[in-house]
């Protein structure tokens, strides 16, 4: 049998009446405490037409994608409307804390946050793709979204609404920060990342096969490597100040280059043989990255 099909949670309302909590403060935004909280078990998989920021602790081992990860140490996970939330093997565990803020696109609109907030890349990582928080971090975040809780909670006023659309920017930017802090610091896992894209891309185009397979993709590339095209190219652009396009190019030069100078084939055979479909495409970014033609490159060799 295959996935259940999701159930589609609308609003804020409906996700306080499924977890048997109080009517929200606030019909558009709302942050829910994870201590003790029950999921219900003929629920699967959920899809949230909602933002959904979250922070938790405590989750050992959990099973995120295909992989288990230890996250006791505390991490932050993001979701965009339309995105579906898969409920864990054997279901909340027990020593589950944090929480959950569910933001409606309603409460952005007509604020530069709902333009802004399509900007973070982040929303698009997969699920195990997560932010790790120091203990310092923590309290920083925590405190925003202690902010952002006070501030529904209190007396809705003509100011509510952007004091509380400045804090989620604030969390925003500072998640933001911690990813690119993250990039630079695991740096084991990160430069296994870089190792396993060179050795990708060095036996893609060793394959004699590429007339066939074409040039590779970001998305086939993010899918070799296991991780999500969103998160590949700022890991890359953190680490390389090169997107994830920009490496692919550059092993498809290197090798080009070795076909010129060392072989007979025609600039044609080189280009069809290297995935091409037009020599033209081939010879426009052979030039645009070498600032020379396919035929003046082979001609130096002469």
């Amino acid at each position: 049998m295959g996935n259940p099909m999701p159930y589609r949670i609308r609003s804020i309302t409906e996700i306080h009446r499924l977890m048997g909590l109080p009517k929200p403060s606030h019909p558009l935004v709302s942050i829910i405490d994870l201590k003790g909280l029950q999921d219900d078990p003929e629920i699967k998989a959920v899809v949230f037409d909602l933002y959904v920021i979250s922070l938790k602790r405590g989750c050992d081992n959990l099973l995120y994608g295909q992989q288990k990860y230890d996250f006791d140490e505390g991490f932050m996970a993001f979701m965009a409307p339309g995105q579906v939330l898969r409920g864990e093997e054997n279901g909340v565990p027990s020593n589950l804390e944090g929480w959950m803020l569910f933001i409606h696109p309603d409460f952005l609109w007509n604020t530069p946050l709902a333009k802004k907030i399509k900007q973070y890349e982040y929303f698009d990582y997969a699920a195990n793709e997560a932010l790790f928080l120091s203990d310092h971090e923590q309290t920083l975040i925590n405190g925003i979204a202690k902010n952002i809780r006070n501030e529904y909670r209190s007396n809705l006023d003509k100011f509510s609404q952007d004091i509380i659309i400045s804090h989620i920017e604030t969390l925003l930017n500072y998640a933001e920060r911690f990813y690119g802090r993250q990039f630079l610091t695991r740096k084991v896992t990160n430069h296994q990342v870089l190792d396993r894209l060179e050795k990708l891309l060095s036996d893609y185009f060793k394959d004699d096969d590429l007339i066939t397979r074409g040039l590779p993709t970001v998305q086939y590339v993010s899918d070799e490597l296991n991780v999500s095209p969103g998160y590949l190219r700022s890991l890359l652009k953190t680490l390389t100040g090169q997107s994830t396009q920009y490496h692919i190019h550059e092993k498809l030069i290197e090798k080009a280059k070795e076909k010129l100078s060392t072989t007979n084939l025609s600039i044609s055979e080189i280009a069809y043989g290297l995935g091409f479909e037009h020599l033209q495409s081939f010879s426009k970014l052979f030039r645009t990255k070498t600032g020379t033609t396919p035929l003046e490159f082979r001609q130096s060799f002469i």
